[in-house]
């Protein structure tokens, strides 16, 4: 397959007949520090970053950066960037992993190339979702800053519920929400809501809300506790005894089919993280006016009300040419406060930076807002405090690959298996792997 590359230099440059400049003179420019930066895409980090140069650069003209940033697909960036770490050469100074693939990066007895950020992260934590930091840790150290929570929601489609005389606010608990459902289905011939059988954002959350995971925190596996054992059981009851639920068209939330049966008003609900606004936005705009955000139904009294899924954090490698350089400039573009509303503004995520969030309503308006209002922040602050540190490790792919072509398909599709003889057997051949 060709690689595709894209070098962009933000500070100063000519890319091609373009100037992309953040007002330096020509003498500053020549002794800006030079910073590479990778990320994947496609992808709104590239952008970002060059705003982040250009603003650093016309707050600390003494110190200049020229940074470069190279857009790589997906795979190919985790694999060059492995590959330049273990070899000590032709790493960047700064990179994004995505959360999946940053276990490979701090593999237990290997050496860690990337540089340790607690000095910038212990300075403001307590402004932060904890939970988020937690995921790129290691041994009592932090190597990775986010980009967003990822905070799960239920989104709903309030005219389906207003067609069953239903206040989506009186949903409390997955008990309210499976009487609301029969009420749905009974009044309105609509589902209630999907469930995936391709990826696990139905599943995760579920077990997250309730303290559980698929991994502990020393990678193993987990799959087969009491919590992941009852949420499934829980999936397949809303399917095929509560029938108020189907699996979603596609096998994904993720899909031009999904997309295409919500647009038809299949389902009054859907759960998923809080970034999946923006495919409503840009996939599904003929529901715009018709979908409130809302926090996720306990599991019981006091439950929490969320979790955190997915993730992408920006590191610095150990072949970093300015190291307290680079980490200036980190804390500058992702932990401010100031950062937080950029990333807001110019991305639409939800940033970690919870502090950031209740100004985020003095905003100017954007796609986000016009499509959901400007609840969305109230809901966020809402469930700050609920969620639960997810665990990423060496078997995770291995999971979400068994998940998909045996857990769910086994207990969901061909009925075969229940939930507990799906996950045992999948737990067992994870810790064969282990041995």
């Amino acid at each position: 397959m060709k690689q595709v590359v894209w070098v962009i230099i933000v500070v100063g440059v000519v890319v091609g007949a373009v100037v992309i400049g953040g007002g330096l003179g020509e003498a500053a420019t020549t002794r800006a520090t030079p910073m590479t930066f990778w990320t994947f895409g496609p992808g709104a980090s590239t952008p970002f970053f060059e705003a982040a140069a250009r603003a650093w650069n016309a707050a600390y003209p003494e110190r200049p950066i020229a940074l470069t940033c190279q857009l790589y697909p997906y795979e190919d960036l985790h694999t060059r960037l492995l590959i330049a770490l273990k070899t000590g050469q032709g790493a960047p100074d700064l990179s994004d992993i995505e959360v999946n693939k940053f276990p490979n990066f701090v593999r237990k007895g290997d050496q860690i190339h990337l540089i340790p950020l607690n000095d910038l992260i212990e300075l403001v934590q307590a402004k932060f979702v904890q939970a988020r930091f937690a995921i790129y840790a290691k041994d009592g150290q932090y190597y990775g800053v986010d980009y967003h929570v990822g905070a799960t929601v239920m989104f709903y489609n309030q005219e389906i519920l207003a067609q069953a005389g239903v206040d989506v606010n009186k949903i409390e608990t997955w008990a309210d929400f499976v009487n609301v459902g029969k009420r749905v289905v009974a009044k309105t011939g609509k589902m209630m809501t999907t469930i995936e059988t391709l990826d696990t954002w139905t599943q995760w959350p579920l077990i997250s809300q309730r303290g559980s995971d698929f991994l502990d925190q020393d990678g193993n596996p987990t799959l087969d506790d009491a919590v992941n054992i009852s949420a499934l059981q829980f999936q397949y009851d809303l399917i095929y005894k509560e029938r108020i639920a189907i699996v979603a068209p596609g096998g994904l939330h993720l899909g031009d089919q999904y997309w295409a049966f919500m647009k038809q008003g299949g389902a009054a609900a859907v759960m998923m993280p809080i970034w999946f606004m923006n495919c409503f936005v840009t996939s599904m705009p003929a529901l715009k006016g018709k979908m409130l955000i809302r926090p996720l139904p306990r599991w019981e009294a006091g439950g929490f009300r969320s979790a955190g899924m997915g993730g992408t954090a920006t590191v610095i490698t150990d072949q970093c040419h300015d190291v307290a350089l680079a980490k200036a400039f980190l804390a500058y573009a992702k932990l401010t406060q100031a950062a937080a509303i950029n990333i807001w503004n110019q991305i639409g995520i939800d940033p970690i930076r919870w502090d950031a969030w209740p100004l985020l309503k003095e905003q100017p308006p954007n796609k986000y807002t016009e499509y959901f209002g400007t609840e969305i922040f109230d809901i966020l602050m809402q469930v700050k405090d609920e969620i639960h540190p997810v665990h990423y490790g060496e078997l995770s792919p291995k999971i979400k690959d068994l998940y998909r072509s045996k857990i769910v398909y086994h207990v969901l599709e061909l009925k075969d298996q229940t939930p507990a003889e799906a996950l045992h057997a999948a737990a067992a051949e994870l810790r064969r792997l282990q041995k």
